[in-house]
């Protein structure tokens, strides 16, 4: 006997309906034809895969979130993908071993153990493009660009842009002599924004004043372009015009130049405090957001050397973000929403009917054949035309 309730699914994992379902084939098609127009070539990593190969280069969070099984063939140990970055990586590393830049994108079902707490899925749908093999800030722009040309393509217009820069404080935190313990319990903190936490942290760490003086401005250095000028001087105040950190800030500079000639109407801010996946990114982080959503909708950053686990070390950066947000948030054209669909009459024996079906599917329309002693009205089948014969030619009539 069927259980009454074995409709449910699990909590954060859903179907995606037809009307959703078109909608997301829709984008996911425009988005990866941009991707081919730019360069980035498809590529398709496999749903499980080894677990230390998924967690290559990735911090704890990304471990608490995958779910692992046990391989009846190997006896090692499994994990569902929860991000495919780490698999693109490999491809690049190990399987094509290129020289020269390489552009992948990619698209696919990801699962999670726990869900988001703002979109509460665990089974967001990961599209993303990386590129490999550059480690110029001119590689990162172009990853940036083609960010806000998906977004811009998804029907965003009031998008705004958030910068960082991991490496300045991955060399506050080399400077300051912070052992592992010290840096991820700062690294915490910072990420919850946490200052009277912060205070008392610092109060317990041995160090020179000069580096609490640092850390603990540095949730304050979040803002307009005049963050960077404002963060030199105190850096350089506390004698601390160190060249990873000189270079950290001059690369923001450029990207905040370029973004400035080329999208003049776009917000961007800057963040040093923050710290997206710190112990995944080595250098520029960013993030765009929408007003009507309290995270980010696509995110991305440079972390080059991932692919050493593989055999080459490989300079990277990339962007990911989910497409059924995307797809939620896209406002398609009057063009693509109003595709023709048809109700045609079952006439087995018509070769003219099925002739005209033929060249209309041929055409892009949807055509659908009503079936013997079927229910249902045109409109209820989702058409909004059907095809009649008039003096002995079949002809599509709009319904109005």
């Amino acid at each position: 006997m069927q259980k009454h309730d074995s409709w449910l699914l699990p909590e954060g994992i859903d179907e995606v309906l037809p009307d959703q379902a078109e909608a997301l084939e829709h984008l996911r098609r425009k988005l990866l034809d941009t991707f081919a127009c730019w360069g980035y070539r498809l590529v398709i990593p496999p749903f499980v895969d080894f677990l230390d190969s998924l967690l290559t280069g990735s911090g704890h969070d990304l471990d608490l979130q995958t779910f692992k099984l046990t391989d009846q063939l190997s006896g090692k140990l499994l994990g569902v993908r929860a991000d495919m970055t780490p698999q693109v990586a490999r491809i690049d590393a190990h399987n094509l071993k290129h020289d020269h830049p390489t552009r992948l994108c990619y698209v696919g079902t990801t699962l999670h153990t726990l869900g988001d707490p703002l979109e509460k899925t665990r089974c967001p749908m990961q599209i993303g493009a990386e590129l490999y093999g550059h480690s110029g800030i001119e590689s990162d722009y172009e990853i940036i660009c083609l960010m806000l040309e998906t977004l811009a393509l998804s029907g965003l217009t009031n998008v705004h842009l958030d910068l960082g820069h991991v490496g300045i404080y991955r060399a506050l935190s080399d400077l300051a002599g912070l052992n592992a313990q010290q840096e991820a319990q700062l690294f915490d903190v910072l990420q919850r924004k946490a200052r009277s936490e912060l205070d008392e942290l610092l109060a317990g760490f041995e160090m020179a004043d000069r580096f609490r003086t640092l850390f603990l401005a540095l949730p304050k250095l979040n803002g307009g372009r005049d963050i960077l000028e404002k963060a030199a001087e105190l850096l350089k105040a506390g004698g601390h015009d160190h060249p990873p950190i000189r270079q950290a800030l001059a690369d923001l500079h450029s990207l905040a130049d370029r973004l400035s000639r080329d999208f003049p109407q776009l917000p961007v801010s800057f963040d040093l405090a923050e710290l997206r996946g710190y112990h995944y990114h080595t250098g520029v982080v960013f993030a765009a957001f929408i007003p009507s959503i309290g995270r980010e909708i696509a995110r991305g950053g440079r972390y080059d050397n991932i692919g050493a686990v593989f055999g080459r070390a490989r300079a990277a950066t990339g962007f990911s973000a989910d497409l059924k947000v995307l797809v939620n948030l896209y406002h398609a054209n009057a063009g693509d929403s109003q595709r023709m669909a048809i109700l045609a009459p079952y006439a087995a024996e018509d070769q003219e009917l099925a002739q005209t079906i033929r060249d209309l599917r041929a055409e892009g329309a949807t055509v659908m054949q009503f079936l013997p002693n079927q229910s249902g009205a045109p409109t209820e089948l989702g058409c909004n035309a059907v095809l009649e014969k008039h003096d002995h030619r079949w002809i599509v009539k709009p319904l109005t």
